[in-house]
């Protein structure tokens, strides 16, 4: 099997992929922000830069702006945006490279 196989085999993989770890980190930013309404332990902001960079960073995005959470922080606001567009220009480096 060659890579371009590969890719096309395992496409839905990382479509389902990307989905669940996106749905996970919107879930998180909102119960982080439920959380810090309430005065409660709270997810740490390393966690949720790595949700991002695992492959959640449109969740992450989409909860900073529906819940208006971490919206003031420099490496939420510049960082997750950042990270997003990062991951889709490494994924269409590889689409354009193997296909």
């Amino acid at each position: 099997m060659d890579i371009q196989e590969s890719i096309m085999n395992n496409w839905l993989t990382l479509y389902f992929y990307i989905t669940l770890l996106s749905a996970i980190g919107f879930v998180v930013m909102g119960w982080d922000k439920n959380r810090a309404e309430n005065r409660r332990g709270r997810t740490s902001e390393n966690q949720l830069i790595l949700i991002a960079l695992l492959g959640g960073s449109a969740g992450i995005a989409f909860g900073m702006l529906i819940f208006k959470h971490k919206t003031s922080k420099k490496k939420f606001y510049i960082g997750i945006p950042g990270i997003y567009v990062l991951q889709w220009a490494v994924l269409f480096g590889i689409l354009y490279y193997a296909l």
